[in-house]
């Protein structure tokens, strides 16, 4: 295991995930400089209050601006002695990218050239980045390993995720940059965000408003609990980087190798909310997967680590806190 000497720079750090790993590093004592552009794409409220528990720690900086930024970047990496880049601010969402494409152009194409630039500029360690496991589509393999062809995305979301692949790939082949890239599945947990099956279901469950469920509940999600995923991030980050060996470039999926139905996902929710939910059955959405399913046996291998959390203990824990962050008894 290597140790980490100077700086880790998280991007997307009052996001849901880069929330918990800041918060993980900083308890490590390990230095984070983080950068978070607080956009309304969901309440902000949230994000700052994530933000909030961040500035407790005196070994975290926060810096509010946009990864597309090119001048800004470029002033944090001149400024700050970086060791490690984990990037995970992005434009998230496949139904979002309908409607608002260019939102995901330039967060997730413009911003990302950014970074990589700014990591080569600066010959950083290790960029760790955010994919997910919208790239395989539609694939009909199962489990979905990371040597799957992932050439057909369905939404464009998806295609903006497989393209950061590629750039990542291309920087690691010509400038030997080492970079990871980070497949999620369906991440869930405290501090989850609101356009996400836990707590949209749950604030749907608790106000009796209909909760649209597409292809009738039966698409499957491996949901991952938060813990798993961070413990994950962390210990990629003081593992080696990957070398010529690898090609200076690596892909993992973090998942939990076994998924649920929406509809078992719903019942559980109910049960700990201690509420039926009322809902609106419908057909499969375009741009929606029938089933996402992560084959982990690489990561499990390299990092000696595999998820641990069940869906039913992590929706147990997520409820927890969802009705003490409601206030509800």
């Amino acid at each position: 295991m290597n140790t980490i000497t100077r700086l880790v720079f998280v991007t997307g750090c009052a996001g849901f995930i880069g929330f918990h790993l800041s918060k993980r590093l900083l308890e490590e004592g390990i230095l984070v400089l983080g950068i978070d552009n607080i956009n309304d794409y969901y309440d902000t409220a949230l994000k700052t209050d994530r933000l909030s528990i961040l500035k407790q720690f005196q070994n975290f900086r926060f810096v509010k601006g946009s990864i597309e930024n090119q001048e800004l970047l470029e002033s944090l990496f001149e400024e700050h002695d970086i060791d490690i880049v984990v990037h995970l601010a992005a434009q998230p969402g496949v139904r979002y990218s309908l409607t608002n494409p260019h939102a995901y152009i330039q967060s997730n194409l413009v911003g990302f050239a950014t970074i990589l630039e700014c990591c080569k500029k600066h010959q950083i360690k290790h960029l760790i980045y955010a994919s997910s496991s919208s790239v395989y589509g539609n694939n009909k393999k199962s489990p979905s390993s990371v040597s799957d062809r992932v050439d057909q995305p369905i939404s464009l979301y998806a295609a903006t995720k497989k393209a950061n692949e590629l750039m990542a790939y291309t920087y690691s082949h010509i400038y030997r940059l080492p970079t990871t890239g980070l497949r999620f599945f369906t991440v869930y947990g405290p501090w989850g965000r609101p356009d996400m099956a836990a707590m949209t279901f749950s604030n749907a469950i608790i106000a009796q408003q209909p909760i649209e469920v597409y292809n009738y509940g039966l698409m499957k999600r491996d949901f991952t609990y938060i813990d798993d995923v961070k413990e994950s991030i962390f210990r990629l980050i003081k593992k080696e980087p990957p070398s010529e060996a690898a090609s200076f470039h690596k892909i993992y999926n973090i998942g939990n190798h076994q998924p649920v139905e929406l509809i078992t996902f719903i019942q559980l929710l109910e049960e700990q909310l201690g509420k039926k939910a009322v809902l609106k059955l419908l057909p499969l959405q375009p741009g929606e997967v029938l089933e996402t399913f992560a084959d982990i046996e690489e990561l499990a291998n390299d990092i000696n680590y595999k998820p641990t959390t069940s869906i039913e203990e992590g929706i147990n824990k997520f409820t927890k806190w969802y009705k003490w962050y409601k206030k509800l008894p």
